[in-house]
């Protein structure tokens, strides 16, 4: 899980928010984006691939490249929709999770429950969203986990007999996420700001992704046609 601090304090760095995930120190940032690494790489791969195979065609032929090229760079838009873009955003007012086709804006007040079983899902009064970028680990991640993964994690992360779901684990993509926001749930809560909650809308705010959408069907509709 690749994490971004946004104005934080000085000298905050993803290495600081990994020892928030580690030894529960907290580090003062306005935002945090959870992003998985896997789909950063992936799509850089896909993009360096798309990028030779454009350049080749270009060069053995100017008008072939120009009619194969949204079949080309098709593959790598895909990917980083799917992959490269989805993040976890926590910041002061909330948890926006940005999914493949749309952003959905949490606040703070309408969180009930973190939940990672398949994936970091947040329960609220507006119902349960999963997150896309932050699955839970699979069973050979689960069984390569370290000891000390499951040290120093929020209260509200354990179930009866101090139970920890694999998702919950430290070092996994939902696992990092759901700790960061349970410690700011609890910390707003301790501190009394979720005691009488009340929301500003009936539902959430969602952005859907339209210009990622419509790049994708302007791309795939050139793309055939150019078959």
């Amino acid at each position: 899980m690749s994490v971004h601090l946004r104005r934080g304090a000085p000298g905050a760095t993803d290495r600081a928010v990994g020892a928030i995930c580690e030894h529960g120190r907290v580090v003062t940032a306005d935002e945090v984006v959870f992003r998985p690494r896997f789909g950063q790489v992936l799509t850089v791969g896909f993009a360096v691939l798309s990028g030779v195979a454009l350049v080749v065609t270009l060069v053995q032929d100017p008008a072939a490249a120009l009619r194969y090229a949204p079949a080309i760079l098709l593959p790598t838009l895909l990917v980083w929709a799917l992959f490269g873009r989805p993040a976890v955003v926590v910041h002061a007012g909330g948890v926006d999770l940005r999914n493949v086709t749309r952003t959905i804006e949490l606040p703070w007040p309408s969180i009930r429950m973190i939940d990672t079983k398949y994936a970091l899902t947040l329960h609220t009064d507006y119902g349960t969203y999963a997150a896309w970028a932050a699955p839970a680990p699979s069973r050979a991640q689960t069984i390569r986990a370290a000891r000390d993964e499951t040290a120093n994690l929020p209260s509200s992360t354990f179930g009866p007999g101090g139970t920890v779901r694999p998702g919950d684990l430290a070092g996994s993509d939902s696992g990092q996420a759901a700790m960061y926001i349970r410690r700011r749930w609890e910390d707003l809560r301790d501190a009394g700001h979720l005691d009488d909650p009340r929301l500003e809308r009936a539902r959430p705010r969602v952005r859907w992704h339209v210009r990622t959408l419509l790049a994708v069907a302007a791309l795939g509709a050139l793309a055939l046609l150019a078959l």
